[in-house]
């Protein structure tokens, strides 16, 4: 079988929770790979994708280890959704906002 792999990168503006592992990742940027296999017998090119890989780099004790932690696409696609509506949350909120500068 021929196979291939992509990296990419996603950036989580704030802490995050994936599906299928315990605890709190922090805000980052984190590479995604994607392994996928060519299909074969099809009059055109196509691949298949069979794992989703999201890179962790350890921390404190395990600072230096990275682990490859494997994950549903849509798994990780629904954790940037949550981190986008939190991003844009806190983007709109009166805090956020600076003061207008009084011109009367």
């Amino acid at each position: 079988m021929t196979m291939r792999s992509t990296k990419s990168t996603v950036t989580f503006s704030n802490p995050f929770t994936l599906s299928g592992y315990p605890g709190e990742l922090p805000a980052g940027d984190y590479e995604v790979i994607v392994e996928e296999e060519l299909l074969r017998g099809l009059s055109f090119e196509a691949y298949r994708r069979t794992a989703t890989y999201l890179t962790v780099r350890g921390r404190g004790s395990h600072a230096g280890r990275s682990e490859l932690r494997a994950t549903y696409d849509s798994d990780l696609k629904e954790a940037l959704s949550r981190d986008h509506g939190k991003t844009k949350k806190n983007d709109n909120s009166d805090a956020a906002l600076s003061p207008q500068e009084d011109r009367t």
